[in-house]
């Protein structure tokens, strides 16, 4: 009995996927994720092979312009995406983003790095904000929460298991030649967008008795929506926290494993590997270990085993990193789902367009404040930045825990 509850925890995010459009939608999405790792661990080895010693910079610098985009485009897409036509939104922009990625293995110099990861990911910022923004709309609201918490965890599990196969895969490859492969993942998610109903993916209808307000005042009210509700401002910093270790995973594991230990490309990709086990293992049983209006057990927890694993990574060998990587892709995972579950629960359908872009926006402002951080450190002390990184991770929790941990009403408590 016992057995057969737990199995149905764990598959309870599934049952979203009973909805023919939105598995649809889901799998696009899955395989243009999928496709954005092969990026970045392409962009990794790319930066290696640029400058051995400043690989830590050139990922920094092309990660750091890849989120600015974010933080200065996504809250007007999910404007956007509350006024016109979104299938036209997803698939243009997508399509733009394919052959942007074509043109990567013929990078020749490192500034054409920066512009083509800037180019990227203003298109990105347009259809991130979109895709969220349609699930309301084509999923029924028995399934809702099931079908938010799906795709957020997809999210964030592909972001962290699809650098390790995408290592993997690169071995056999060669650096340059994954690009192409993660462009022919942007052409079959391109298909299957190209599939949908365009009239499911319209924007919805306006009273026209209204007066409409400006772009701006929509963006500003995202904001206001995003950090008004307790719950969500807390996870939101919580995310800072954790985006602050993952960028030292990120920008620094490949130079902790080439450079510290000497170690080939596939040995990088099965350390990232490892992380992506973790933030498997955690976005299936995170709905099972925290099911609270708040979610604080499933982000303090996360963030603090994240910090952990991350400040002992100087002083490890090849398999006691692979443990410890495992721990922090768990972390990682526990930390980042339950934000966007939250902003699905708490904020009305109608304003959740903007919502999710404002978050996508302060989600990504967190990583390009971690990652220059980061490359510093990675660059300026490259036997202890994971013990300097850790230290400013644990240091960032005890803050948010103290300053932004929501708190009992009083005067629920008195009654």
């Amino acid at each position: 009995m016992k057995i057969d509850k737990a199995i149905s925890r764990l598959t309870e995010p599934f049952q979203a996927l009973q909805n023919k459009l939105f598995a649809k939608v889901y799998l696009a999405q899955t395989i243009s994720l999928l496709g954005d790792a092969f990026t970045w661990v392409g962009l990794a080895l790319l930066a290696y092979q640029f400058g051995e010693g400043r690989a830590a910079i050139i990922l920094a610098t092309a990660l750091t312009l890849r989120v600015t985009a974010f933080i200065i485009f996504s809250p007007f897409a999910g404007v956007l995406a509350d006024r016109i036509d979104r299938k036209k939104i997803l698939y243009t922009t997508h399509f733009i983003r394919m052959g942007l990625v074509a043109l990567l293995p013929f990078i020749t110099a490192e500034w054409k790095i920066y512009v083509l990861v800037f180019l990227m990911n203003v298109f990105n910022a347009f259809f991130s904000p979109t895709y969220r923004s349609i699930i309301p709309q084509i999923v029924d609201k028995k399934l809702y929460r099931q079908a938010i918490g799906l795709s957020a965890a997809t999210y964030q599990l592909l972001g962290v298991l699809g650098p390790g196969l995408a290592g993997i895969l690169a071995v056999w490859l060669g650096a340059r030649e994954i690009f192409l492969v993660d462009a022919a993942t942007f052409i079959i998610a391109g298909i299957l967008l190209l599939t949908l109903p365009k009239s499911f993916l319209n924007a919805p209808k306006e009273d026209v008795s209204k007066e409409r307000p400006t772009t701006w005042q929509d963006v500003t009210k995202g904001a206001k929506l995003l950090f008004q509700n307790k719950y969500i401002r807390f996870a939101l910093f919580i995310e800072l926290v954790s985006a602050m270790a993952g960028a030292f995973i990120l920008v620094n594991t490949i130079v902790l494993v080439k450079g510290g230990l000497n170690l080939p490309d596939k040995d990088y990709g099965l350390i990232m590997a490892a992380f992506g086990i973790g933030a498997t293992v955690a976005a299936f049983v995170s709905g099972a270990i925290d099911k609270s209006r708040s979610r604080q057990v499933s982000l303090i927890l996360g963030v603090l085993t994240l910090g952990l694993a991350i400040s002992a990574a100087n002083y490890l060998n090849f398999s006691l990193l692979f443990v410890f990587w495992i721990f922090a892709g768990l972390g990682q995972s526990l930390a980042e789902i339950p934000s966007e579950t939250l902003i699905g629960e708490n904020i009305p359908d109608s304003e959740q367009g903007k919502v999710y872009g404002s978050h996508f926006a302060f989600s990504h402002l967190w990583w390009a404040i971690s990652y220059p951080i980061a490359g510093f450190l990675g660059t300026n002390f490259p036997e202890k930045e994971f013990l300097y990184g850790g230290i400013i991770t644990l240091s960032l929790l005890l803050v948010v825990f103290l300053f932004l941990r929501p708190k009992k009403n009083v005067r629920n408590q008195i009654k």
